[in-house]
């Protein structure tokens, strides 16, 4: 049985999500405890919970302590066979947060697998927005061979979530290994700025021209895509992505989204800060999709390797993780003041 104690490295719900992946991967039974104990609200949040039993419908688990609150859970999973599942978190929590748990699950399965999730948020604070993880994330897993696609019916933000999406993925037998040792030339400045019910007052648009006009200061210039949303009639609400590719086929992207008190030119401008300091550092994947990818590139035949700004803790916790329940080897050394992330072959 694995057993792995929720409250080292970050001691957050990243720790509980790829534990529950890795361990339906494996097959292997999983005891993890201290769930998410750092946390100001410790144990399963709604969002955790519904990410746990939609994993458990995926390989037919049987699972204790699967209870909001919960800081302690026995996952004990079987065939990932694959087919239609639903999941309804029921409050904004973070529907980016749980297709990354299930994910890794849905690439393993032996059929084809389509996930409907309700009634959760979109684009929430502390996650990487919808379009985010559609234009970027799945961009670059597709190079890997996971085909998977996104379809959003519903856009939804923080306080009342309402948000609804599918995903769709198909068999992945064979991940392809990630080498993206130089930045290349930028080929791609891009993004997608999003509004809920907010055209009259042309949040998507402003959010576009702060953004490009930051951009533009610096010698760039982006292809935005404008989204005039009703999707939604519940919860307003507004996200920009944006991402930059190369020709070395380098991936680095920047997000926000709408708040409260918080306007539409603060941010685009702050999506487009978090996307230059990517391009300008020319790492190869940006900090977000670093820590992400490291489930697959671990999965993966073959070594890997990609440069990037900073380690986050995020990055050291998926590291951590992999190295113990997968036996893999990652090695993250500083060069040309980027840090280079490889993943040994055996």
């Amino acid at each position: 049985m694995l057993e792995i104690d929720g409250s080292k490295r970050s001691g957050s719900g990243t720790i509980l999500r790829l534990s529950i992946a890795l361990a339906a991967i494996l097959g292997q039974p999983l005891h993890i405890f201290n769930i998410r104990r750092k946390r100001t609200q410790p144990g399963l949040r709604p969002q955790h919970l519904e990410a746990v039993l939609t994993a458990a419908k995926l390989c037919n688990a049987e699972i204790k302590g699967a209870n909001l609150g919960s800081r302690e859970l026995w996952f004990t999973p079987q065939e990932i066979k694959g087919g239609h599942v639903r999941a309804e978190i029921g409050t904004a929590g973070s529907i980016p947060m749980l297709l990354l748990t299930i994910l890794p699950i849905c690439a393993l399965a032996k059929h084809s697998v389509q996930v409907h999730v309700v009634r959760g948020g979109t684009d929430v604070r502390h996650s990487p927005t919808i379009n985010y993880i559609d234009s970027i994330l799945l961009e670059m897993l597709n190079g890997m061979g996971l085909h998977a696609s996104l379809t959003i019916h519903k856009y939804g933000y923080y306080p009342k979530g309402m948000g609804e999406v599918t995903l769709e993925v198909q068999p992945c037998p064979r991940l392809n290994p990630l080498c993206l040792r130089e930045f290349g030339a930028l080929e791609e400045l891009r993004g997608i700025s999003i509004c809920t019910f907010l055209a009259d007052r042309r949040v998507a648009e402003r959010q576009a021209n702060a953004a490009n006009r930051y951009l533009s200061a610096r010698g760039h210039k982006a292809e935005i895509q404008i989204i005039n949303d009703t999707s939604n009639p519940l919860q307003k609400g507004s996200s920009l992505v944006l991402w930059a590719k190369t020709s070395s086929g380098a991936l680095l992207g920047g997000d926000a989204i709408g708040e409260l008190r918080k306007s539409s030119e603060v941010v685009g401008r702050e999506a487009a800060e978090n996307l230059f300091k990517e391009v300008d550092s020319r790492a190869t994947l940006d900090v977000h999709l670093a820590d992400m990818l490291i489930p697959y590139i671990a999965l993966a035949d073959g070594s890997s390797s990609y440069l990037m700004r900073k380690v986050t803790e995020h990055l050291e916790t998926n590291i951590w993780l992999t190295q113990r329940i997968l036996n893999v080897k990652f090695e993250v050394s500083k060069t040309n003041g980027l840090y280079k992330i490889e993943k040994k072959e055996h």
